[in-house]
């Protein structure tokens, strides 16, 4: 009985001690593990974070008023028929400042696939407003002046730009708030 006490206590005591090491680099390589991940969490939350708030600012701050401005001076040019001094000095003029003002002042916001489109609509607005008050220059304008146009001057419209600020504050809402109509 004596030989099977003194081979078993040691090999109990070993593989104690041999599962003691185990469970130590198990837990360590564990513990390592779930670092890891709760950094890659943290980072990956932190990233979310302001990506949500960017594109909460983006919208509220550029995006949004861009987009009111952009179907309002659409709206009134479509209106447009005959000279129109309100219209064209309330709504059109008033819109192409704010639109121009807003992707000027909010710069920072604007994404660098929009740049060149930000600088389209920049340069049209400003050669616009040029041409505005060039033309409209007189305190009591004459109703036959014509309606001011950039594009003779080589700067129309660039749909292209508006379609894709549009299309971009579409995208950002949706991946904001869901496919919810916006108008």
């Amino acid at each position: 009985m004596k030989s099977i006490l003194d081979l078993l206590l040691p090999s109990i005591i070993s593989s104690s001690v041999v599962g003691l090491l185990i469970g130590t680099i198990l837990k360590r390589k564990t513990e390592t593990i779930t670092a890891e991940v709760k950094k890659q969490f943290e980072k990956n939350m932190t990233v979310f974070k302001s990506t949500y708030l960017w594109k909460e600012k983006a919208i509220s701050e550029l995006f949004g008023p861009v987009n009111i401005q952009l179907n309002r001076t659409k709206n009134a040019f479509a209106r447009y028929r005959a000279t129109n001094l309100f219209l064209e000095a309330k709504v059109l003029k008033v819109g192409n400042e704010k639109i121009r003002d807003l992707l000027l002042e909010k710069a920072y916001l604007i994404p660098n696939e929009l740049i060149q489109d930000a600088e389209k609509l920049i340069e049209h607005y400003d050669v616009w407003l040029e041409e505005f008050d060039r033309i409209r220059a007189e305190e009591n304008p004459n109703l036959d002046q014509k309606f001011v146009y950039a594009g003779p001057k080589g700067f129309p419209f660039p749909t292209n730009s508006e379609n894709n600020f549009k299309a971009y504050y579409q995208k950002i809402w949706n991946e904001l708030y869901g496919d919810k109509a916006i108008s």
